[in-house]
């Protein structure tokens, strides 16, 4: 059999940002999209993260645990300190869009490492594992509380349709802090970044790395 590791997916393809229904779903409900979001990585991203880690385990037989996650998080590092830029939009249209971004590839960096692991990536608890990780809450009983709370409201909005209520610019100030919250980063320098030529790369691949290097390091002592 191979030596070679099985490279995790990259950017490319519809998980490397998050699905225009989780945007929307979002913008409407901003007070739960950190919930919003940890609901739908673990159906869309959970899969994935199961396959990669299969295949890497029946590629290297030998690949410890760490070893897996190393991988994960090397090239998950990588695409958070890409993603800073990404959207190409100025100013707080352009700040939510990263973050929300950001945000998802973290999260699909948390389900690989739980892979690594031996944690089922697709179990529900694994949101749960996301928003105590990411923190968004500081204890799993309230983080299901949330959880139970946006999967009611998701469904409901599946049988009730009605005005998104508030102007744009004040729900996405509140989708930008919420999302900003959960990827460890600061909306204001997202704004920052995105309204000042040049800085945006800069800030944005500083910040992302920085954030996204800390998570890992808190989501490997979890899962080990």
């Amino acid at each position: 059999m191979s030596s070679h590791p099985v490279p995790v997916p990259t950017s490319s393809g519809e998980a490397a940002t998050p699905p225009g229904t989780l945007w929307s779903r979002m913008r409407a409900d901003p007070q739960y999209a950190p919930e919003h979001l940890a609901l739908e990585a673990v159906r869309r991203l959970g899969p994935e993260a199961a396959e990669w880690a299969a295949r890497t385990r029946a590629g290297r037989p030998g690949i410890t645990p760490d070893e897996l996650a190393t991988l994960a998080v090397k090239n998950f590092t990588t695409l958070a300190r890409l993603s800073g830029a990404v959207s190409g939009v100025a100013g707080l249209p352009g700040a939510v869009l990263d973050v929300g971004v950001l945000a998802w590839t973290q999260a699909r960096m948390v389900l690989h490492i739980a892979a690594a692991h031996g944690a089922d990536p697709t179990a529900p608890e694994r949101a749960t594992d996301l928003l105590v990780l990411q923190r968004v809450h500081k204890a799993a009983e309230t983080a299901r509380t949330a959880l139970g709370v946006a999967a009611g409201r998701e469904r409901a909005s599946r049988i009730f349709t009605g005005p998104e209520g508030g102007p744009l610019g004040g729900a996405l100030i509140k989708l930008s802090v919420k999302l900003a919250h959960m990827a460890g980063v600061r909306a204001a320098r997202k704004v920052f970044a995105k309204m000042v030529p040049g800085a945006g790369v800069v800030l944005g691949t500083w910040v992302n790395s920085a954030a996204t290097k800390d998570l890992a390091r808190r989501a490997r002592e979890h899962y080990r």
